[in-house]
């Protein structure tokens, strides 16, 4: 069982940054690959960035690449999304997901946990 708690989340302008949050409970937060999703409203979640379980291998959706980083800290069972350049259209919900083993996917139905998710809101 694993229990994620995001945080970071806030009101911006166009252009800033924000780094977002996700800390694990748990022992065994590093048997786990780590990903972001975000939904707007009336959109469907959809992920933002995936990481391995030991951060050799990162995934970015097309919208946000160049632009976030997304890095974990096994001994702190933390994951970041450092979130650069916003922009109006990343304005969501954003959630962490966590998916028990190495390799990380693109779908949210093959994750295990999720968190309560965090609102990032950027003005235009």
């Amino acid at each position: 069982q694993v229990a994620l708690v995001e945080s970071g989340g806030g009101l911006v302008q166009a252009g800033d940054s924000l780094r977002l949050s996700c800390a694990a409970s748990g022992r065994t937060f590093s048997t786990y690959a780590m990903a972001w999703f975000r939904q707007a409203i009336g959109k469907e979640r959809n992920i933002v960035a995936a990481i391995t379980w030991d951060g050799s291998n990162t995934y970015y959706a097309d919208s946000v690449k160049g632009r976030f980083t997304l890095f974990r800290d096994n001994a702190k069972n933390t994951v970041y999304l450092q979130m650069n350049s916003l922009k109006p259209e990343d304005t969501a919900v954003y959630y962490c997901a966590a998916k028990y083993g190495s390799t990380w996917y693109v779908s949210r139905y093959d994750y295990d946990y999720w968190g309560q998710g965090t609102q990032v809101t950027v003005s235009s």
